[in-house]
């Protein structure tokens, strides 16, 4: 299995090229290392590969996931959250962990943190709601990646208009962080939250805006009308 992750490593080498990986970088605060493969490229590579491996137990392509992510590399990283949303169907709780594991273990930029949580990471919370109590634990982490994932992890289902209560929760219990990558994905989460919940959100970040952080109010209203936006912003 093994020899799977070491010819995706060599398609992904022979299909890099330096513009896009300067490109790339620029996306980023934080050093990391990146091929400088197309996102389409790359998901392109996954899904092929995904068919030599598909009859293998969730164990063993979870295994080879991890693989790619202690690589450090952005491109597999992106093939790992892939393949852990590809295994959506056959989620079952004890998943949770090993979930848990890669955003506190593996996560080291907001781009594979995003990927993770918007896919595999929603999807298993929609499927075991009661697994909303976890991401607030994580949004009291040290960790920043874990902080933001609690965020971002709601950002599929609030979507669909779910979850308003927990989603209220954990942007209280971000509400003051410091650090602007959790800002702007609470603000994220607020926004997204909006489309269905427009009053609601509005009277949160009403009630919060003397407390809430620049970033977050302006993420967070972003699909607002321009009057509920003014009166929001308005000192």
């Amino acid at each position: 299995m093994e020899d799977i992750i070491n010819d995706i490593r060599k398609e992904l080498r022979n299909s890099s090229d330096e513009k896009t990986q300067k490109s790339g970088k620029r996306f980023f605060k934080e050093p990391i290392d990146i091929y400088g493969v197309k996102t389409a490229t790359v998901r392109k590579i996954g899904k092929e590969y995904f068919k030599l491996i598909k009859k293998s137990s969730k164990t063993e392509i979870f295994d080879l996931c991890e693989i790619l992510w202690k690589s450090g590399y952005i491109e597999e990283s992106f093939i790992a959250c892939n393949w852990s949303y590809f295994l959506r169907k056959q989620y079952v709780p004890s998943d949770f962990k090993t979930f848990e594991k890669w955003v506190g273990t593996f996560l080291n930029n907001w781009a594979s943190c995003d990927t993770l949580c918007n896919h595999t990471i929603g999807e298993f919370i929609e499927m075991y709601p009661d697994y909303l109590s976890e991401l607030k634990k994580w949004a009291r982490s040290e960790n920043r990646w874990m902080r933001r994932a609690s965020a971002v992890s709601l950002i599929i289902p609030a979507r669909k208009g779910k979850f308003l209560k927990d989603i209220l929760e954990i942007a209280d219990i971000l509400l003051l962080d410091k650090d602007d990558l959790v800002q702007k994905g609470y603000g994220w989460m607020l926004k997204v939250a909006s489309q269905s919940h427009q009053q609601e959100i509005f009277d949160y970040i009403i009630s919060k805006k003397s407390n809430m952080p620049r970033t977050a109010l302006r993420y967070a209203i972003e699909k607002m009308p321009k009057e509920m936006k003014t009166i929001a912003m308005a000192k």
